[in-house]
């Protein structure tokens, strides 16, 4: 975990975070943003690919974010249940920090969860 307020990227994962935002632009023809990263990823963990209604996408981002910030140690996965949806515990409060800081945390545990996954060399 970084305890300090300082959250910028090194230069290995700024370079793995344009890869994989170049390889989501060819993909689906549109940059993505930090949402469309995170459902994404929550829907890759779901391992449905359907029409989700408003409430589920949001729900799909929770799920990816915890994914992510399981990484760190903030939640750890508690089980799969009877509809396919992971559940994660809350183990400690990730810091507040802004928004700034905040994605630069996100890009940098996306990096790791597409290198963890095979995703991106």
């Amino acid at each position: 975990m970084n305890t300090d307020n300082n959250f910028d990227l090194d230069e290995h994962t700024k370079l793995q975070w344009y890869k994989i935002v170049f390889s989501m632009k060819k993909m689906f023809d549109k940059k993505p943003d930090m949402n469309g990263m995170l459902f994404l990823i929550g829907m890759r963990e779901i391992g449905v690919n359907r029409e989700y209604s408003k409430d589920e996408k949001m729900d799909l981002m929770h799920v990816a974010t915890c994914k992510l910030l399981s990484y760190d140690g903030y939640y750890t996965f508690e089980k799969i249940d009877e509809d396919g949806w992971p559940h994660y515990t809350l183990i400690s409060k990730p810091p507040y920090t802004d928004l700034m800081n905040q994605e630069n945390i996100l890009k940098r545990l996306i990096v790791q969860y597409f290198e963890e996954s095979d995703l991106i060399d």
